[in-house]
């Protein structure tokens, strides 16, 4: 079984999370009842994330993929972030909903904030499963927030250790 003998730590249990995500999902629907909705998932920690929230949402949208890099195989941010994957459509005009795993010193998300506007979309919202507010280095705007977490390396539910653990349906922290 994934995870198994590698004592983790279970931080928000799989109901837990469904529970949130449902009402994340009522939100948007709410929010953008009506709008021409782009939803743009970062990869590949929200894929998780996104799949279940997007069913969650009761209206038009479609939805591209961006990858960043600033962690490679390490547990703290390199603080440099680059593009890794570009979008394959225009944003141009649309409402998008920037949907992102986690936002903890926020360089990433202002990376991609600064990035999107330059491709002049209606709106620009951003949507987080998880926020980590002690490690912020650059406050950015979230508009829509799953859970406020502490100052822990988390996996599960998408988040990866080295690339791996990403499968576990929870969010978890090894611990000992």
């Amino acid at each position: 079984m994934v995870g198994e003998g590698q004592n983790i730590e279970v931080l928000i249990s799989a109901e837990a999370l469904a529970e949130r995500i449902a009402e994340m999902g009522a939100e948007l629907t709410r929010d953008y009842a009506g709008k021409d909705l782009a939803i743009v998932a970062v990869l590949k920690g929200s894929f998780v994330f996104l799949a279940d929230l997007v069913r969650a949402i009761d209206t038009d949208c479609t939805v591209d993929f961006l990858a960043t890099s600033s962690y490679g195989n390490e547990t703290e941010s390199t603080g440099i972030v680059r593009l890794a994957l570009d979008l394959t459509a225009s944003i141009e005009g649309r409402d998008v909903l920037l949907v992102e795993d986690i936002v903890d010193t926020g360089l990433t998300m202002k990376y991609l904030l600064e990035n999107l506007s330059t491709r002049h979309p209606a709106s620009l919202r951003v949507c987080t499963l998880l926020h980590k507010p002690s490690r912020t280095q650059v406050e950015v705007p979230i508009d829509y927030k799953g859970f406020t977490i502490d100052d822990r390396f988390v996996i599960g539910f998408g988040l990866d250790f080295s690339q791996k653990l990403r499968n576990l349906p929870y969010i978890g922290h090894k611990v000992g």
